[in-house]
Formats: C-alpha cells, sequence, structure tokens
C-alpha cells in the first residue's frame, strides 16, 4: 500500500496502530500491531478484525463498531485481544473516522494502547511520539498539503484528527 508522508510517522511508532475500511477489514498497520499480535504484517492485512480477539470479545468489538459507525469516533474501549499464540492482552481501544473528499466515511485509524504496557517509561514514550507526530503533521500541511492529491488530503486529515485525539488522553489516568 502506498505510504504518504503522513502514513510513514506511524511505520515504526511505539503505539499499535491499524486502519480498517468501512466493513472491518485491516487495511493497513504497523509493525508495533503486528508484533504485539504475534504475526507478520501479511497475515493480518485483509483480516476481519474479529479475528484478533477471542470470541468472548466479539460482543464488545461488535459494540466498538456500532458506536464508530453512530458517533464516529470510539474511546478508551478496553477490549480483550488475541495473539497468534493463543495468549490475551486487555487492550484500549481509540479510534477516529477517515472520509473521502465526498465526506463519505471510508474507514478508521485505530490506535491500541496494551495496557499491560503501560509503564511511566512507556508513557512518556508515547506522549513524546504524540508531540512530535503534531510537529510533522504541521510541517506536511506547511510545506506539502496543497500539493497532495485528494486520496492523501483525505489520509493527512484522518492522520491529524487521529494524533489530535491521541494528545487530549491522560494516559496516566489509564494506567
Amino acid at each position: 500500500m502506498y505510504q504518504t508522508e503522513a502514513r510513514k510517522i506511524l511505520k515504526d511508532a511505539p503505539i499499535m496502530w491499524r486502519r480498517i475500511n468501512s466493513i472491518g477489514m485491516i487495511l493497513d498497520c504497523n509493525s508495533t500491531y503486528a508484533l504485539n499480535l504475534g504475526y507478520a504484517k501479511s497475515e493480518i492485512l485483509g483480516k476481519p478484525i474479529f479475528e484478533h480477539v477471542p470470541k468472548e470479545s466479539w460482543e464488545s468489538m461488535n459494540n466498538s463498531l456500532k458506536t464508530w459507525f453512530e458517533t464516529g469516533k470510539v474511546t478508551d474501549r478496553k477490549i480483550t485481544f488475541s495473539r497468534q499464540d493463543k495468549t490475551t492482552f486487555t487492550g484500549l481501544l481509540q479510534a477516529t473516522s477517515l472520509y473521502d473528499e465526498n465526506k463519505d466515511l471510508i474507514g478508521s485509524n485505530t490506535v491500541i494502547f496494551n495496557l499491560t504496557q503501560m509503564s511511566d517509561e512507556n508513557i512518556k514514550k508515547y506522549e513524546e511520539f504524540f508531540t512530535e507526530s503534531n510537529k510533522r503533521l504541521e510541517e506536511i500541511k506547511e510545506k506539502e498539503y496543497d500539493k497532495l492529491d485528494k486520496n492523501s488530503k483525505s489520509e493527512y486529515d484522518g492522520l491529524k484528527e487521529m494524533f489530535q485525539m491521541l494528545s487530549e488522553i491522560d494516559l496516566k489516568k489509564i494506567n
């Protein structure tokens, strides 16, 4: 999948990130997402989001999807995720919508915090990453945004919204 400058921010980010389409199929993810789930990225792409949660969490994941469809975002949703080796962890899901140039919903940017990894050190790393990412997005806006095609602008706008939401989370409260 083509990587815009905005999406390159997420490639090896310390946060678990995935992009899904409007029916819950995974279109892209970063290396942190794949590593936390114990899969190669190629084994994740094209799979439904339900593939990475145990059956007892399908209702929670479905409710998360419903909330996203109704409100355009999901915040602080605790869901149990399942790794390839069948071990599980509780994740805190945050999602924002991605729209095309006609403002039609095309998917979401989703960040999942593995709650077992919410140490003070990691929280500091996440917060620094959000600050740096917002700065990088501002640079892209100033230098490149007007030159982007409509798909790249849509991607930029979606990531900007996601990082804005992430910057407003008090990570110490979810620790």
